[in-house]
């Protein structure tokens, strides 16, 4: 009875022993799931302005919350000022000729012309009176001819004197030609242009955010000089945010575009879904190679981002993401 009992001891802990041999080496060449990492990244906007200058006023600072609209930093530029007070300087300029020029010409001016031209044909009547006389008087034999063509003369420079301010008193009243009026309206709308150009530069000394976001870096602060359109600050979506990820070509047929799979986000202690909404048109050669040489090749990696199915709590740029692959 003791030697059965003994020797089915031996045979209960050498069936042990065998069990465990098998179970030891069953996992150790079980192939082990890879597993790839990711990082969370999300969309960033930079907040810039048109306008070069000295900064005046940084009003926020990294790890604030933003609304879309709200101000960020200021610009001074006493350029932009100066220019603005001359482009309205020669705005004024040109509206005054502009409106003196429909107006016509001031009234004195008027009269001034009309009494010229009336002298003038006072004198012409005159003259033609006396050589209508003279050359009666010639006629009769009285006068030389020399008398005749001296008052002949006379009386077509007196006619032209009257022609010529009548044309004067003429372009007084009239005022302007249609041509001169029209060209000094565009004068008038190009310098209001200019007006309206500056002061469009002029909104830019204040930069607002164009998002609700969370800024993630400020890289110039007060006093310091920004060119135009530098990002002075960085403000980025986490609504926006997703995973960054190279996939194995092998696998790609598991990560189309569309396609959702779980991962695993170690900072929250808690695996998220989610859904691919890009996949690269080109690949890279991957470091690694199969572990065996008769059937590995050389593998491309391919570069995806996934969005999280639902809004995750707590979520932020930088945070690793595990993948493993079946």
């Amino acid at each position: 009875m003791k030697k059965n009992t003994g020797i089915l001891l031996i045979g209960v802990i050498g069936l042990a022993i065998l069990i465990w041999l098998g179970s030891t080496f069953y996992y150790a060449y079980k192939p082990k799931p890879q597993i790839l990492q990711g990082q969370i990244g999300a969309r960033e906007y930079s907040v810039s302005s048109k306008l070069a200058g000295r900064i005046d006023e940084v009003f926020v600072k990294k790890g604030d919350k933003v609304k879309k609209g709200e101000l960020i930093y200021t610009i001074k530029s006493p350029e932009i000022e100066a220019k603005l007070a001359q482009a309205q300087a020669g705005y004024e300029a040109a509206k005054a000729i502009s409106d003196e020029t429909h107006k016509g010409a001031r009234e004195e001016t008027i009269i001034s012309a009309r009494d010229l031209y009336r002298s003038a044909k006072a004198m012409a009547d005159l003259a033609e009176k006396t050589y209508q006389r003279i050359q009666e008087l010639y006629d009769g034999g009285v006068a030389s001819l020399q008398k005749r063509d001296e008052a002949f003369a006379a009386y077509k420079s007196a006619k032209y004197n009257e022609n010529t301010a009548y044309q004067q008193y003429k372009i007084a009243m009239d005022g302007a030609r249609a041509e001169t009026k029209k060209a000094l309206t565009e004068k008038q709308k190009a310098a209001a242009g200019q007006v309206s150009e500056v002061k469009a530069y002029a909104q830019d000394i204040q930069a607002y955010s164009p998002i609700d976001g969370e800024v993630s870096n400020v890289l110039l602060y007060k006093g310091e000089l920004s060119p135009s359109g530098f990002p002075v600050v960085l403000v980025i979506d986490m609504k926006e945010a997703y995973l960054k990820l190279s996939i194995p070509e092998s696998y790609l047929e598991d990560f189309e575009e569309g396609k959702i799979f779980q991962a695993y986000i170690p900072a929250l202690k808690k695996d998220i879904d989610f859904k691919v909404n890009y996949v690269s048109v080109m690949g890279d050669f991957a470091t690694w190679k199969a572990t065996s040489s008769t059937k590995g090749y050389d593998m491309r990696s391919f570069e995806i981002e996934a969005k999280p199915v639902q809004e995750i709590k707590g979520l932020r740029v930088g945070m690793s993401v595990l993948v493993r692959l079946h």
